[in-house]
Order: C-alpha cells, then structure tokens, then sequence
C-alpha cells in the first residue's frame, strides 16, 4: 500500500486552487452538526477538498429509511452511529485528518465546545430540527463565526449564508415567539423564497410538518454539498463574492432553473409576508379537509 501523501492526494485541486490556497485549507476547521442527508456529504466533500480538521454532531444511528439519501447509509452501517461511520469514511479519504466527535448531537451543554477554535460552520441538520439549528446559529453569530446553511429542496437546492456584523439568522427568518408550525413555514419560506420546488411534488400526503416527517432525493443532497463546498472554498480563502443574507440563491435542477433571492428584512418583508399568509391557509385548508398532510 503506497504511503498517504496529502500533496499528491489533492494534486488535482491546484489549479482551481494555489498550492498556497491548498496549504491555507488543510490547516482550516470546519464544524458541521447533522451526518444524514446533508451533513455527511458535507463532511466527505470537504474531505476531497483538503480541508484538515473538523467537528462533526449527530447523536443518530443509521436505519433502512436513510439509504436513498444518504452518504453513509448501507447494508454494512445499518445500526450504527452516523458519526463513526463518517468519521471512518472521511479518515479513508485523508488519513491525516483531526475529527471531533460529538456523538450526543449539538446541545447547551456542548455546544461551545462544538465551536471551539472553527473557522466555519456548514448546517447539516434535519429540517425539523429548529431549536438546535437556532442555537447554533445565535451562538456563530455571537462568536463572529461564518455560518452556510443548503437547504435540499425537491430536485435543488437554496443557500443561505450568514456573516460576521451581517444579518442573523434570527434576524432574517422572525421565529422568535411563533408556534412551531409557525416557525416551520417561516423556515420553508424564508429558505426558498422563489419556492422552485412548487409544482412537481406528485404525492403531498407524503409530506406532514407535525409528524416531522417528508419526501427527500439524492440529487438534493448531493447539489447541497457541491454549492456549500464552494461557498466555504471562498470563505475560508477570502476569495470570490460570497452574497450574505438577506441575499441567496435557488437551483433547481428538475426545472433548471436559477434564481438569485434578496429579502430585506427578512421574513418581515411585504413580500415574505405576502407568501406566509399564502401559506398559512393552505395549511388551514389541509386541516379543515380532515388531515395534516402538507
């Protein structure tokens, strides 16, 4: 077996990349909480990109129903811990690489710890997971942290990112004192304001924000990390426009099509409130018909 060489390993990156470039994202640190859908993919892609180090969270363990999704579900992996078998993946990728495991998932109680010494956070949380997902963000907020969140979306994705002295994410989404149906549709909304996922859903009753529960692709998840990847590229070397919140953008490759979002203000602008009372009553419309499939 030929010795591990992380020169020759990301040789093909440099190009894109300056050797410099290189040198700057091995010595970088990225934490990512959540290893499903998202998070695992983040942590292999940035695991090819170079990147050195990293903290990774999730307190779950692999099940039959995240095979069509997710980087590190297999028949070899079923009933264990998403974080280990990350960790192992990403170790075959780059033997040299630092991990982290926090395998109770990002809490109060580890959560700066789960920060320490990060030079980037990647969200890779389940989208019902909205008190973790919040305190995450208040805390790379308070900490000048940089924060990208990839929303898969259908057959897309939407990205968001949120900056040091920039727009926060409480800032921006408004959930703040909301019920947590509330909030849920205010995180739809404000993820995906042009919402280019509309219109291809063939089965709505698959989806049911009380039973935290809906459909999700690979292609998704896949574009996810792609896009997040390259935002952290660009962060982390301080090259290239990286559009911070209330600035976004859409691709959905179902309709392949791309739309740059810009909402000041947030969820509080007229045109965010105009879309949450649109759907608002949709849902009471589902309610009333005798059901709460979304």
């Amino acid at each position: 077996m030929n010795k591990f060489d992380y020169k020759t390993a990301f040789s093909r990156n440099i190009g894109w990349v300056t050797e410099a470039e290189q040198s700057l994202l091995c010595n970088k640190r990225i934490a990512i909480a959540g290893m499903g859908g998202v998070g695992g993919g983040h942590l292999l892609t940035l695991a090819r990109l170079g990147i050195g180090a990293f903290n990774i969270a999730d307190f779950d363990t692999f099940e039959l129903a995240n095979f069509n999704r997710q980087a590190g579900a297999m028949a070899s992996s079923l009933g264990e811990p998403k974080v280990q078998v990350l960790t192992d993946m990403a170790c075959d990728i780059n033997p040299a690489l630092k991990i982290t495991q926090f395998p109770d998932g990002v809490n109060e109680v580890n959560l700066n710890n789960f920060l320490q010494g990060v030079d980037l956070y990647i969200d890779g949380l389940d989208f019902f997971a909205l008190s973790a997902r919040r305190a995450v963000f208040a805390a790379c907020h308070r900490l000048g942290i940089p924060a990208v969140t990839a929303a898969p979306l259908g057959m897309g994705a939407a990205v968001l990112i949120f900056l040091p002295n920039k727009m926060s994410f409480e800032q921006y989404f408004c959930l703040e004192g909301h019920t947590e149906q509330e909030m849920l549709i205010r995180f739809l909304l404000g993820l995906s304001p042009a919402m280019l996922q509309n219109g291809y859903l063939v089965d709505p009753s698959q989806v049911n924000f009380l039973q935290h529960r809906g459909p999700s692709t690979v292609m998704a998840c896949q574009l996810c990390c792609g896009l997040a990847a390259t935002e952290a590229l660009k962060i982390l070397l301080g090259r290239g426009e990286v559009a911070a919140a209330p600035h976004g953008y859409h691709f959905d490759a179902y309709k392949n099509k791309f739309v740059k979002t810009w909402r000041p203000g947030g969820n509080r602008n007229p045109l965010q409130q105009i879309g949450l009372g649109i759907a608002r009553r949709m849902f009471a419309r589902m309610q009333f018909a005798g059901g709460d499939n979304v």
